[in-house]
C-alpha cells in the first residue's frame, strides 16, 4: 500500500506531507533543539564515525584546555566552554546509524535507517534535554533531508566529510544528491552563531562553503598548498580555524598525524579514519576543546562498532566486519588490507535491492575480485528485488574463476570462514552494525558481528568433532 501511494501521489504533495510531519514533531515535543547545541554531520562516508568520535571528544572535554593558536584572536572557540566542562565533561547525545545515545543510555540503532523519522528525532532530542545534554550530534542523510527530517531543528553546526556517488537513482543524479546534502548547511546558516567544518581535500567542498555559514573550520592535507577545488587561495579568507594534517603515518595498528605541532595517535585503521578524526577535532575546536584534550580522547578509543571491526574468537585468521557498500568505500577497505601482511583475502558481500544504485553492482564485483582470492556473493537487503538477479549483476563484474554465489548470508559467512586458513583475512562487507536483514517485505533480526562469532564457534566444534 505504501509503495502504491508513492507511485500515485505527486512528489510535491509527498514533500508537503513530510514537511508537515516535521513541523508537527517539533510542536509535539516542544522544540527541543532550541535548548541544545545540535550539530549535523553529512557526507557520503565517515558520518557515523565522526558523530561518535566528536561525541567522545565533547563528552571528555575538561576545563584545562589552553587557547589554541589555530583560532583567530586566540579565542577558545565559537561556543565558550560550558560550566560542565569543569565538572568532568559535557553531557552529549547522538543519533547515528551505529548507536543512539540520549545522554543516559546508548543502544544499537534498530531502525535500519541512518536518520530515523521526524517524530523519533524530536522525541530523542527532548529526552536529551531532560537528561541534561548540552550537545546533540545527528547523522544527516540525503534521504532524510529529502523527507524534511532536518527541518525545525536549530542547528548549531554542520560537518561535511566527503562526497561520492550514491543514491543516484533516488535523487536523479549526482548534482541533486549534492544539493540535498547542502540543505543541512543552508539550514545551519540561518543560525548566525553556527559553525561549519569542511574537508577541503574533497573537490565538492567549495559548494558547501558557499552555503552562508559565517564561522568556518577547514581541514585537510592541502592547506599549506593549493587544494584541488580552488586555484587562487589555499584557505578561504573568512576561515575561523584551519586544521592542517601533517606527518600522516598508517600501519596495522592504526595511524599517527600532527596538527599544528600536536601529535595524535588513533587505533583506527586507514587514512580515511585520519580524516574522520580531524573532522571530530574540528567540532571540538568549535566548542572550545583544545587539541591536546582531543588527542588524549582519540587515543583511548579502541574501535568503532561495525567499522573495520575485527572479530576475535581465538581463530588463527583475521575476520573484519565493515559497512562498506559503495565502490569508493570498497577501494579504501581493500587498500588497507592488501597492504597488511596476509596470505589470502576472502570477501563476502552483496548489494541492496529496492532499485538502489544498480549501477554500482558490477563495480563492487570488479573491485572485490581484483583484490580478493575468493569472492562470495550473498544477500544484503534485497527488499522486493530478485536476490539472484542482484547477485548476477555483481557477478557480471567479477572474475568468474574466483567468485561464487551463496545467497543465504549466514551460509555465505560460514563458507568464507571454512575456507580461511592461518594468516588469511576474511572481509564481511555491506552491513556493519545493522540490526536487521530485509528480504521481500519481511525484516529479520541480524547482526553480522554476532553471526560471525556464532559461525566461528560452530566451525571450531565441527573441527573438534572431526578429530
Amino acid at each position: 500500500m505504501k509503495k502504491l501511494l508513492k507511485k500515485i501521489i505527486p512528489d510535491f504533495l509527498l514533500s508537503r506531507y513530510h514537511w508537515k510531519l516535521a513541523l508537527l514533531g517539533a510542536l509535539v515535543y516542544g522544540w527541543p533543539s532550541r535548548k541544545l547545541k545540535v550539530i549535523g554531520v553529512t557526507g557520503t562516508k565517515g558520518k557515523s564515525t565522526v558523530v561518535m568520535l566528536a561525541g567522545k571528544v565533547l563528552e571528555s572535554a575538561k576545563g584545562d584546555n589552553p587557547p589554541t593558536p589555530l583560532l583567530k584572536g586566540g579565542a577558545e572557540g565559537l561556543n565558550p566552554s560550558q560550566p560542565s566542562f569543569y565538572k568532568g565533561g559535557s553531557n552529549v547525545g547522538w543519533i547515528s546509524s551505529l548507536t543512539i545515545n540520549d545522554g543516559k543510555k546508548e543502544v544499537m540503532n534498530p531502525y535500519h535507517m541512518t536518520m530515523p523519522g521526524r517524530f523519533f528525532i524530536q522525541k530523542t532530542l527532548a529526552r536529551m534535554v531532560r537528561n541534561g545534554c548540552e550537545y546533540a550530534l545527528i547523522e544527516v542523510t540525503s534521504e532524510g533531508i529529502k523527507q524534511h527530517r532536518h527541518r525545525f531543528i536549530k542547528w548549531a553546526g554542520a560537518v561535511f566529510t566527503n562526497l561520492a556517488s550514491e543514491h543516484l537513482e533516488t535523487h536523479g543524479g549526482f548534482a541533486n544528491y549534492r544539493s540535498a546534502k547542502l540543505k543541512l548547511f543552508e539550514a545551519a546558516a540561518k543560525n548566525p552563531e553556527s559553525f561549519g567544518v569542511y574537508n577541503l581535500d574533497d573537490e565538492n567542498a567549495e559548494w558547501f562553503l558557499r552555503a552562508g555559514i559565517k564561522n568556518k573550520i577547514v581541514y585537510g592535507k592541502s592547506l599549506r598548498g593549493v587544494p584541488p577545488w580552488r586555484g587562487d587561495a589555499a584557505i578561504p579568507r573568512d576561515c575561523f580555524a584551519s586544521l592542517a594534517m601533517t606527518n600522516i603515518k598508517s600501519d596495522a595498528n592504526g595511524s599517527e598525524f600532527e596538527i599544528d605541532g600536536v601529535k595524535f595517535r588513533t587505533n583506527l585503521l586507514g587514512e580515511f579514519n585520519v580524516y574522520n578524526c580531524v573532522a571530530a577535532i574540528g567540532v571540538g575546536v568549535a566548542c572550545g576543546v583544545g587539541l591536546e584534550t582531543a588527542a588524549r580522547v582519540l587515543e583511548k578509543i579502541k574501535s568503532i562498532p561495525g567499522r573495520l571491526e575485527i572479530i576475535d574468537e581465538g581463530q588463527d585468521f583475521t575476520v573484519v566486519v565493515d559497512l562498506a557498500h559503495t565502490p569508493d568505500s570498497f577501494e579504501k577497505v581493500f587498500k588497507i588490507f592488501r597492504e597488511l601482511p596476509h596470505n589470502r583475502i576472502v570477501s563476502v558481500f552483496g548489494s541492496a535491492g529496492g532499485g538502489r544504485d544498480k549501477w554500482k553492482r558490477p563495480e563492487l564485483g570488479k573491485i572485490a575480485s581484483a583484490n580478493s582470492d575468493q569472492v562470495i556473493i550473498c544477500n544484503e537487503d534485497p527488499y522486493d528485488e530478485d536476490p539472484l538477479a542482484i547477485a548476477d549483476d555483481i557477478l557480471a563484474g567479477c572474475d568468474k574463476n574466483k567468485a561464487d554465489i551463496v545467497l543465504d548470508r549466514r551460509q555465505a559467512i560460514a563458507r568464507a570462514l571454512s575456507l580461511a586458513r592461518s594468516g588469511d583475512i576474511v572481509l564481511i562487507l555491506g552491513k556493519g552494525t545493522e540490526q536487521s536483514l530485509v528480504i521481500g517485505s519481511k525484516k529479520y533480526p541480524w547482526d553480522d558481528r554476532e553471526v560471525v562469532k556464532e559461525e566461528i564457534r560452530n566451525l571450531k566444534i565441527k573441527m573438534q568433532n572431526e578429530k
